[in-house]
C-alpha cells in the first residue's frame, strides 16, 4: 500500500461510482467516458449510466470502475475538474 492509499478509508482494488454533471450533450457525455476511460482502461458494459434532470437542461453521468489507488481517482476528478465542461464532480 503506497502513502497516498493510507490517506483514505477505501481498501483498493474496489469498486468505485464517479459522477459528473454538466450540460445534456452528447459531447458531455463522451468528454466524461473518455476521461474515466483514459484512468481506468476497462469498463465493464452496464459501468455507465446517464440521467437527466427535471427540465432536461443538464444532466448526470455515474461510471463505476475498479479504482485501483486514491491516485487515480484524484487524476480522474482533475482531468474532469480541468476540462471546463464539468459542473460538479462527485
Amino acid at each position: 500500500m503506497s502513502q497516498d492509499d493510507n490517506e483514505t478509508l477505501l481498501e483498493f482494488p474496489c469498486d468505485f461510482s464517479i459522477k459528473a454533471m454538466g450540460l445534456a450533450t452528447d459531447e458531455f457525455e463522451l468528454l466524461v467516458i473518455e476521461t474515466v476511460r483514459h484512468h481506468s482502461k476497462e469498463l465493464r458494459e452496464d459501468a455507465v449510466r446517464s440521467r437527466p434532470s427535471k427540465n432536461g437542461k443538464y444532466c448526470s453521468i455515474t461510471i463505476t470502475i475498479q479504482a485501483t489507488s486514491k491516485k487515480q481517482l484524484d487524476a480522474i476528478y482533475q482531468e474532469l475538474h480541468d476540462s471546463g465542461k464539468v459542473l460538479m464532480a462527485l
